[in-house]
């Protein structure tokens, strides 16, 4: 016979706990670093209207967005706004938000600065062409209709 001795009381072993501080500071910087910060809080409603001859913009970087649609908060009424970085704006408005985005950007680049418009599908073109009326006068004449792709119509 053997005289090998069994444990009657085995306890599980205290888990090691030593990486994790290594672990948590990994996630934590994967994640500083593919968070995108949303720039602007939007206060109207964007609800795009859809096309088919679809391109990208290539430096979204030298983009910048007027909002025009109804507000999100129904006390302020179902005409169409425009909104401007964080705050509601009149057409008057556009000429000195133009030159304000021309100033934060590089001298090469404040040739090369597009205004993309995100209108709200059902706005009356009105409001729109205001604004076109006074990105002409602000010399900003690279315009971009934001819009969601379409279906192409088979025939």
């Amino acid at each position: 016979m053997s005289k090998f001795k069994t444990k009657k009381t085995k306890g599980s072993p205290a888990i090691n706990t030593s990486s994790l501080p290594d672990i948590i500071f990994m996630l934590l910087f994967f994640f500083m670093v593919t968070t995108v910060m949303r720039e602007v809080t939007l206060k109207v409603k964007v609800k795009l209207p859809q096309a088919t001859e679809v391109q990208k913009l290539e430096k979204k970087s030298l983009v910048s967005y007027i909002y025009i649609g109804p507000p999100t908060n129904a006390a302020l009424g179902t005409e169409s706004r425009i909104q401007l970085n964080d705050q509601f704006a009149r057409v008057r408005d556009i000429q000195e938000f133009v030159a304000r985005e021309r100033e934060a950007r590089n001298e090469a680049d404040r040739g090369l600065i597009t205004t993309s418009l995100k209108v709200h599908k059902e706005t009356k073109m009105g409001v729109v062409t205001d604004v076109k009326q006074e990105l002409r006068k602000a010399s900003a004449f690279r315009i971009n209709y934001s819009t969601l792709r379409g279906q192409t119509a088979s025939n």
